[in-house]
């Protein structure tokens, strides 16, 4: 069999199901690899900063690295933005929901929120609440948050600083979508572990 029989849903057979299932556990095996190409294409994405978002986002996993985080840390550093193209108006989202089966949920929460804690850099410029963070307030994660934001993203715009090539990070984005997806083991629901080392 290469395709199914039916047109509706509906219509489908045990042995339709069982081919899709098995056809669509073999591509998830490329996930690492469509988001590292994803990644790539950040730098056709939006401009005018002095270095590319995928130069931010590199910027932004080698600062994690470099602060001791473990390898969630890195690979959400890495994928933070990774939703910019796609999703403009709510990327931070975007790039939770890609993360949030392999990682843990500290992590997966800091990459869903912090665009509202970006806000505090730049909100009073634009004629938004720089404040919006707050609605957060007295969440486990909130000063997860607010580290990751201010050690790794909103400084990783930096053209003169020793940013890590992409192969470097290539083996941790395949090891974390090797994973099971959410398995309890990893996603650990209310778990933190330290930004720094």
């Amino acid at each position: 069999m290469d395709r199914v029989k039916f047109t509706q849903m509906k219509d489908g057979t045990a042995e339709d199901y069982a081919f899709l299932t098995a056809h669509e556990v073999a591509y998830t095996k490329g996930t690492a690899d469509r988001l590292l190409n994803a990644l790539v294409d950040l730098d056709e994405g939006l401009s005018g900063y002095q270095i590319t978002r995928l130069g931010h986002s590199l910027q932004s996993a080698t600062r994690a690295e470099r602060d001791g985080a473990d390898i969630d840390w890195i690979v959400s550093a890495l994928l933070h933005d990774i939703g910019d193209i796609y999703a403009p108006y709510n990327h931070d989202e975007y790039a939770a929901t890609i993360l949030r089966p392999f990682v843990r949920e500290q992590c997966s929460w800091c990459v869903q929120t912090h665009g509202d804690f970006q806000m505090i850099y730049y909100g009073h410029h634009v004629g938004a609440d720089p404040h919006k963070r707050d609605r957060h307030a007295g969440h486990i994660y909130f000063d997860d948050c607010v580290t990751f934001c201010e050690r790794w993203d909103q400084s990783s715009f930096d053209p003169a600083y020793d940013t890590l090539p992409l192969d470097h990070f290539r083996p941790m984005v395949h090891e974390v979508f090797a994973r099971t997806p959410y398995d309890p083991e990893v996603i650990r629901p209310g778990a933190r572990e330290p930004l720094t080392a």
